[in-house]
């Protein structure tokens, strides 16, 4: 799984008090708002942010509370101030995922016949149903996708893009997620690059680099693709994991997609139906 954080920036990795500063204002936090949540004096936090005072494991994690981190943002938080990661990272290969892994797989695959899809937070798609398989094969009349990546699928007008047909609707909402991402991960530097990479896709807006935060976004987005059985128009939900205790996990969304009309979900059953034949 691609990854970048605040402590791999630059290719080295700066003390703990530039990355609490660094952090701070991309919460939007004074030094005595986080003291405060993070029940500590502030001149401890100054003592912390200047060098002068070594933070123990324990201040760590809660100013790693307080300020709301990714896991894997947590582990970089302990590596400055010296310590050794307390979260682990494994892939859903691993011994140590399986029953997660199981999980999974349990729940995409009674999402048949519809399709379900397991993504990081770089976009990419690490697992996938057999009705996703079915689906997007109808979609692309069995052409393979480019790309392992969901925002470059729907950007690439030679990709999935093609066969949407409210794509400046669905663009812009994934649009607005990555950007959401950064602002809760400002520093990652491989999201930012994923940002620039699909902006320069034909036909993006300019208005879409920045990101826009007086129009609230739609709480449902249907997706309308066109394909040999009409139009096919689905919704999704995304599922993440609760207090996970590993940076995969803690990454990991699943999204399920269901159909918005009776239309949809007759094709996706006979499609089903046809594969098991």
């Amino acid at each position: 799984m691609g990854s970048s954080s605040v402590a791999e920036v630059g290719g080295s990795r700066p003390p703990i008090g530039a990355l609490l500063r660094q952090w701070r204002a991309a919460r939007r936090m004074s030094q005595m708002d986080l003291a405060l949540d993070a029940e500590l004096s502030t001149r401890h936090l100054s003592c912390i942010e200047t060098g002068k005072a070594q933070a123990s494991r324990e201040t760590i994690a809660r100013l790693a509370e307080a300020l709301d981190l990714p896991l894997r943002e947590r582990n970089a938080l302990l590596l400055a101030a010296g310590y050794a990661p307390r979260y682990a990272e494994n892939t859903l290969v691993t011994p140590a995922l399986e029953r997660m892994r199981q999980a999974i797989e349990l729940i995409i695959r009674h999402q048949e016949p519809y399709p379900a899809f397991v993504i990081n937070r770089r976009f990419d798609v690490l697992m996938a149903n057999d009705a996703a398989v079915r689906v997007n094969a109808l979609l692309m009349k069995g052409r393979r996708s480019p790309h392992a990546n969901l925002l470059r699928q729907v950007f690439d007008p030679d990709d999935f893009r093609s066969v949407i047909v409210n794509w400046p609707e669905v663009a812009e909402k994934f649009i607005r997620h990555l950007h959401e991402d950064l602002a809760a991960v400002p520093s990652d530097q491989t999201a930012r690059q994923l940002l620039d990479e699909v902006l320069r896709y034909p036909g993006v807006p300019a208005r879409w680099r920045f990101r826009d935060v007086e129009v609230e976004a739609s709480p449902v987005l249907t997706l309308v693709f066109r394909s040999d059985e009409g139009e096919l128009r689905f919704f999704e939900t995304i599922t993440t994991f609760s207090t996970p205790r590993d940076v995969t996990l803690d990454e990991l969304r699943i999204e399920c997609a269901f159909p918005a009309d009776d239309h949809t979900a007759k094709v996706c059953a006979r499609l089903a139906r046809a594969d098991a034949v």
